[in-house]
């Protein structure tokens, strides 16, 4: 198993912000807008130091994806930033229409998904925002692990030409992808190469899975293991090869089982490459309040629950 080092816990969001504040001094057409959220989306330094690119509209999300998709029609690149369960259902209309439909060059920017929002309990622990987003044709939808890959995710965000849906978490997480590793739109990355299982995961559960991956090679168990931080474009050709080669296919994600990475990979396999599958993820509830590593293991979203479903495909 290829080892990973953690260089030390930042949360995804931080990276957003990076990234966000790396762009705003090398592109002049990167413009950001918040809903009285910009400490909480890490966009202080882009706002200080680009106040003529910056917007902030209050608690109005709606008027700014319609903000945001008029500025794209005049030529500028929009980053909106906002709590992932108001970027997703409470504006789903405007981003429909606005951004999808008509085909406009903004991108969505999201913090505080999944479960380990934590504390702030079911109301704000958005577990479908994958599922939403990626129903939307021209959406981009991707899911970083880390800070490093963030940052580079960003960037890449900012280049792509069309909607982009980018998902970030509230706590720090283990810090190990390179940091100069760029960040391809639509590409799966692996981690490690294995027979007997493949493993593929994404957001905060790519970690668990490296953890799971070390726990099942200790046993004798080989992992393919796949970071899936694209989720769509998915790479079909990665999963399906990955797939093919193990036979035995465990998906990982901070999401609901419904309209997930896990059901998109089913509908692949079940077309080209019928496998036998487990699922870690949260099966149709809400979550509720708590310390997120307390919730990430109520809820079966760990290293152990990873370990599990693959030995219950041997």
């Amino acid at each position: 198993m290829k080892e990973y080092i953690d260089t030390g816990k930042k949360d995804t969001r931080s990276g957003f912000g990076a990234g966000l504040a790396e762009l705003g001094n090398s592109n002049p057409k990167v413009v950001a807008l918040t809903a009285d959220l910009k400490g909480s989306l890490k966009m202080d330094q882009f706002a200080a130091e680009h106040p003529d690119r910056f917007f902030e509209v209050g608690i109005a999300e709606a008027n700014m994806v319609g903000m945001a998709a008029g500025m794209a029609i005049a030529g500028y690149i929009p980053f909106i930033g906002t709590f992932a369960n108001f970027a997703t259902a409470r504006v789903m209309d405007q981003i429909r229409q606005s951004v999808c439909y008509s085909k406009t060059n903004v991108k969505i920017a999201a913090s505080h998904a999944g479960i380990t929002l934590g504390e702030d309990g079911a109301t704000h622990q958005t577990l479908e925002d994958i599922g939403i987003m990626r129903m939307l044709p021209e959406m981009v939808v991707i899911n970083p692990c880390d800070y490093n890959q963030t940052k580079a995710a960003t960037l890449a965000a900012a280049a792509w030409n069309g909607p982009v849906y980018l998902r970030f978490g509230r706590p720090g997480v283990p810090n190990f992808t390179p940091a100069d590793a760029a960040f391809e739109i639509g590409k799966a990355i692996k981690l490690n190469d294995g027979r007997d299982v493949s493993i593929f995961a994404t957001g905060h559960l790519v970690w668990e899975a490296i953890q799971a991956a070390k726990e099942l090679e200790a046993q004798g168990i080989s992992v393919d293991l796949i970071d899936i931080a694209t989720i769509k474009p998915l790479d079909r050709e990665a999963v399906i090869a990955s797939a093919r080669k193990t036979g035995r296919v465990v998906v990982a994600e901070e999401h609901l089982i419904a309209g997930g990475l896990g059901e998109v990979i089913a509908g692949v396999l079940a077309a080209s490459c019928p496998t036998p599958m487990r699922f870690v993820a949260i099966d149709d509830q809400f979550g509720q309040s708590g310390k997120p590593a307390e919730l990430m293991a109520a809820y079966g979203l760990d290293a152990r629950h990873i370990v599990e479903a693959a030995l219950s495909l041997r």
